[in-house]
């Protein structure tokens, strides 16, 4: 294991940066910001695949800003699900600004999303490598501004409403958030995640740091949009721009998984109350994700609804504590972001085509459009768990970890989600693509310029089959990446041998 500074810890936060302010002095031209916008995202991947390389060698690379030494300075670190959350953002992002680029109604509503977008990517890898709590909340707060933003984009009166609860839900978790950090800091001296770690391992736990940090977990908790704190996530995200809901989906919610799995896996290691607790949230977040689906007539409302539902597998295989659970939430963090970000995008293309989201209003789309009724089979079946797909790797690999640590409720609920997920999904099929259109060949719209999402689409829908088909590499590296999790002296090691006190 090597720990040292390195330029490719910070190529994640500069690319969208310089990507930002490139659009920024190109905006009075639609084509050169949308194309700078899509070389900046292709960059974004290629330095996440560039880190994955690195860090599937064992690395843990760790660089402190400016030569001060942690728990003073600002450190970043990338281990093995640091670097595969930045490479499947890049992906994602790349996939949104392809997207993006089809025929609008509003092209000065693309010019503004590229920006923003971009403004939003920084905080989120720059929360995926940060390697203190107060970074975390900065990170935490630069990627909510754009995302702020972004939802109200072009705004209508059903979108400024989505955008209401959606800000104010968010205010109060980032609140919460900065207030347990402050009293962390009041109780520890530190908020250094190594540091802090290395204080829980030796069993120097400080007096009154226990309550904020529970404080923390929930306020990572409404990040993520676990039970019961999710309502904000199915009034929201609907409503945005398809491009910006499927940016959304793929991502945000895993940025708070993604906090709750490093924070729980250092301070906690072992099995406890933590877990316990953490357990039943995601049992009951599975289960009622998955029927408030079921009542719902919208795509993208039930789409909403199966990311509140498909989060509680994430923190399942956190509550778990096991390296084969963890190894199942990596995998399983992978697969999601990808299957979820096409089915938005799969939902927008469908409501282009029948002219409504309503399913009551859809209908004809196989016959009209075969290979898009592929493309939405693919994510579709994924999602359930089918096989040979990438989520059934992921439910199975769950599964059997629940298997064996006698977690028999738990795996229940989950084979019994899995299975209402597909009826939701079969309910979809059913309205949008076999049944005729309500009003037959009237009903169709005629569009064009839609290349570049259908593009998009297809790449997301091929990553699936890939990782469904290539799943013993994938689940070698989730494995080694559950191992440094399980495992926290090693990062404890790396950050502080690299220059902490």
């Amino acid at each position: 294991m090597t720990s040292s500074p390195h330029l490719l810890l910070v190529a994640p936060l500069l690319l969208p940066l310089g990507t930002l302010v490139a659009c920024l002095l190109t905006r009075a031209s639609h084509r050169a910001c949308a194309a700078l916008s899509l070389l900046g995202a292709i960059g974004l991947m290629l330095v996440g695949l560039m880190l994955v390389v690195h860090a599937g060698r064992g690395d843990i690379l760790v660089s402190q800003m400016g030569g001060w030494a942690a728990p003073y300075g600002i450190t970043l670190v990338v281990d093995r699900l640091s670097a595969a959350m930045v490479a499947i953002t890049g992906v994602i992002a790349t996939a949104t600004v392809l997207y993006a680029q089809a025929r609008d109604s509003d092209p000065a509503r693309g010019r503004d999303f590229h920006l923003l977008t971009h403004g939003l990517l920084v905080g989120v890898c720059g929360a995926f490598i940060t390697g203190d709590v107060f970074n975390l909340y900065v990170w935490f707060e630069v990627l909510l501004v754009g995302s702020f933003a972004l939802i109200a984009l072009g705004g209508d009166k059903r979108r400024m409403a989505g955008t209401v609860v959606y800000v104010i839900l968010n205010l109060i978790a980032t609140l919460l958030f900065l207030l347990a950090a402050g009293l962390v800091y009041g109780s520890a001296g530190t908020l250094n995640m190594a540091e802090l770690a290395a204080l829980f391992a030796a069993g120097n736990v400080p007096p009154g740091v226990q309550a904020p940090l529970v404080l923390m977990l929930l306020a990572f908790s409404i990040k993520a949009a676990l039970f019961p704190v999710f309502g904000w996530l199915p009034a929201s995200y609907h409503v945005a721009w398809t491009p910006v809901s499927a940016l959304f989906a793929g991502l945000l919610t895993k940025v708070g998984v993604y906090a709750l799995i490093r924070l729980v896996t250092l301070l906690w290691p072992d099995a406890g109350l933590v877990h316990d607790v953490l357990l039943w949230v995601a049992c009951a977040t599975m289960l009622i994700g998955v029927l408030g689906a079921a009542a719902q007539t919208e795509v993208r409302r039930i789409l909403s609804f199966h990311i509140v539902s498909q989060v509680g597998y994430m923190v399942l295989g956190l509550a778990l504590a096991t390296p084969l659970a963890l190894a199942g939430a990596v995998f399983y963090l992978i697969h999601h972001i990808v299957v979820k970000a096409n089915l938005f995008f799969i939902g927008g293309i469908a409501a282009r085509m029948t002219g409504s989201e309503r399913l009551p209003a859809m209908g004809g789309l196989y016959a009209r459009a075969p290979w898009l009724a592929l493309m939405f089979a693919i994510p579709a079946l994924s999602l359930a768990g089918i096989p040979p797909l990438s989520g059934f790797w992921a439910k199975f690999v769950l599964v059997r970890a629940g298997l064996e640590t006698g977690a028999w409720i738990a795996v229940g609920i989950a084979l019994l989600t899995g299975i209402f997920t597909l009826l939701s999904m079969s309910k979809i099929w059913n309205e949008a693509f076999l049944k005729a259109h309500p009003q037959g060949a009237d009903g169709h719209r005629k569009i064009t310029g839609q290349a570049p999402a259908w593009w998009a689409a297809a790449g997301l829908a091929a990553i699936t089959v890939a990782i469904g088909l290539g799943a013993g590499p994938v689940m070698d590296f989730a494995t080694a990446a559950a191992d440094q999790l399980a495992s926290p002296r090693h990062y404890i090691d790396a950050v502080l041998g690299s220059g902490g006190r």
